[in-house]
């Protein structure tokens, strides 16, 4: 069990959290306090790291003591290369947040997409206008059981390829472009999982949306939601849910 000063032993279970600006973030504190507030002698380290230095500092891991890995959202489309084992879903998105080492190899998953899904349930989301064709997009895609989902994207093409990649038959597919007036008032919510840097042709948002994107990276959804007085959700905002999810995932490896 850890002591009251928090001090590690030679038996305690290390964690990192690996993100560009991991020492502002509230993950680490709220983690550890559930450690902690559970009797685990564990405990999860900020890591900053920068881009050119991610796949070194990863690769790494397997060789060091830390028994795992949770990762910030800039990073994840990085990790499927360095695993030497990945589940199902990592294979079919091309992304992974959180990593265990076994022996000298590097296991990934996905907990991040399912705490969104779950998050969307509990408010009651039925009906989504999801935009992008990343692979945040693919995961939430094959996680989306219950929901009504319409898809949208800048670039039609990519966006037919992608509906046939993940499966999917007579997909609603909507184009967004500039100039145009879009409203998307009928949804419970928007998922914006693009890089678009502009979400200007929106002049109606829903009740509901929301993105994984973190205090310090750009969102243009959240931009447009203030610009037009909407809610807005990050990936800070369910902050809870994804450290007790994270929680979960490490006490179960």
């Amino acid at each position: 069990m850890m002591n009251n000063a928090n001090e590690i032993s030679r038996k305690t279970k290390l964690y990192g959290y690996i993100g560009e600006n991991a020492g502002v973030s509230r993950f680490s504190a709220i983690l550890n306090k559930m450690f902690k507030s559970n009797g685990d002698d564990a405990m999860i380290i900020p890591m900053n790291i920068r881009k050119d230095d991610f796949y070194f500092t990863l690769s790494n891991m397997k060789k060091s003591h830390v028994e795992g890995a949770v990762i910030s959202n800039e990073f994840v489309c990085d990790v499927p290369e360095i695993l030497d084992e990945a589940s199902s879903m990592v294979k079919r998105s091309g992304m992974c947040d959180i990593v265990f080492r076994e022996g000298e190899k590097l296991r990934g998953d996905i907990y991040g997409t399912r705490v969104l899904s779950e998050h969307l349930k509990d408010m009651g989301v039925a009906k989504i206008a999801m935009i992008g064709t990343s692979p945040h997009a693919r995961a939430f895609s094959f996680l989306a059981c219950g929901f009504h989902i319409s898809f949208f994207n800048d670039n039609l093409e990519e966006l037919m390829r992608f509906t046939q990649d993940v499966e999917l038959k007579d997909a609603d597919i909507n184009r967004l472009a500039k100039g145009m007036h879009v409203d998307l008032s009928q949804y419970d919510a928007l998922l914006d999982f693009s890089d678009m840097q502009s979400l200007d042709m929106i002049v109606v948002l829903p009740g509901l949306n929301l993105d994984m994107k973190n205090e310090k990276e750009f969102s243009a959804l959240g931009a447009r939601a203030r610009e037009l007085g909407a809610s807005y959700t990050s990936y800070d905002d369910i902050l809870e849910k994804l450290t007790n999810r994270a929680y979960k995932a490490i006490k179960g490896k």
